[in-house]
C-alpha cells in the first residue's frame, strides 16, 4: 500500500507510534523515525530493518525548533526527497487528577509544548517540502480528551483541542496545496500512558470498578497504526475534512 513512500513518524518509542512505523514499514515505505526516547527508539527500528523494512532514527524533542529544523533536514536527506507523509504522534500526558488549584504552571508548558507547539513545529518544516513537490500528507494526533472535554488533565484536554484546532486550520490553507491533512483521536488504547494513567488513578482512588483494565475498553495501538497508515496512502485521496474519532 506503502510501496516507495517517504514517511516520517514522530514518538516512535512506544504505543500507538511504534505500531505505526513499524505498520507502514511493513507496507512499503522508508520511514524516518523520531523520538526523545533514543534507546526505546533504536530498538524499533532494529525490529523494523530485522524484519526486511527500511528505516533511520533520529533523536528528537519536538518541542524545540532548531532540533524540529535539523531533524527533518537529515531526515529528508536520507529519504532522498521531501516526505510523502507526516504521521505525529509525539505527544505526553501530565498533571492528570489534579486541582486546578494545584496544577504548577511548569506542568502546563511542557504539556502545551509538546502536544501543541511540537505539531506545530513539525508541521512548518515539513509543509514547504510537500508545497515543492505539490503533494503530501500530515496526520496529527488530537484526542476525544479535546473533543468530548475527557481528561482529567487541564494541560492535556486543552491541547489535544488545540491540535484538532491547529489541524483544521492548517487544513483549510494547504487544500490547494495538493497536500491533505487529518487528526486522529485514537481514544482509550493500550499504550504504556494510558496504562498508567489508570493504574496511578486506581492506587490514588481506589475506584477499582471505574480503573479497572477490563472496563476501560482498550485497544491495541495496531488497530489505530491501520488508520494512520490507511490516511498516508492513495487510497485516502478522496477523504477530506474529517477528524478520525473512535
Amino acid at each position: 500500500m506503502l510501496d516507495g513512500k517517504r514517511v516520517m513518524v514522530t514518538g516512535v518509542a512506544s504505543g500507538i507510534g511504534r505500531a505505526t512505523a513499524r505498520k507502514v514499514a511493513s507496507q512499503g515505505a522508508r520511514v524516518a523515525a523520531f523520538d526523545i526516547a533514543a534507546d526505546a527508539a533504536t530498538l524499533v527500528v532494529e525490529e523494523i530493518t530485522a524484519a526486511g523494512g527500511d528505516a533511520r532514527f533520529w533523536p528528537l524533542d519536538v518541542a524545540i525548533e532548531s532540533d524540529v529544523r535539523d531533524a527533518v533536514a537529515a531526515a529528508t536527506d536520507w529519504l532522498g526527497g521531501g516526505p510523502d507523509a507526516l504521521l505525529h504522534l509525539a505527544g505526553i500526558l501530565k498533571g492528570y487528577g489534579e486541582h486546578i488549584s494545584d496544577f504548577a504552571e511548569s506542568t502546563w508548558d511542557d504539556v502545551i509544548d509538546v502536544n501543541v507547539k511540537g505539531s506545530f513545529l513539525m508541521s512548518k518544516y515539513v509543509v514547504p517540502r510537500m508545497e515543492e513537490q505539490g503533494s503530501g500528507v500530515i496526520v496529527l494526533t488530537a484526542s476525544g480528551a479535546g473533543v468530548t472535554v475527557g481528561s482529567s488533565s487541564y494541560a492535556y484536554g486543552t491541547s489535544k483541542g488545540g491540535v484538532h484546532g491547529f489541524a483544521m486550520v492548517l487544513r483549510a490553507n494547504l487544500a490547494d496545496k495538493g497536500v491533505r491533512v487529518y487528526d486522529i483521536a485514537p481514544g482509550n488504547v493500550t499504550t504504556p500512558m494510558k496504562v498508567t494513567v489508570i493504574e496511578d488513578t486506581y492506587r490514588r482512588t481506589g475506584d477499582k470498578a471505574h480503573y479497572d483494565m477490563e472496563m476501560a475498553g482498550l485497544v491495541q495501538p495496531e488497530g489505530i497504526a491501520n488508520v494512520f497508515a490507511w490516511l498516508a496512502s492513495d487510497d485516502a485521496a478522496d477523504v477530506t475534512g474529517t477528524i478520525f474519532t473512535r
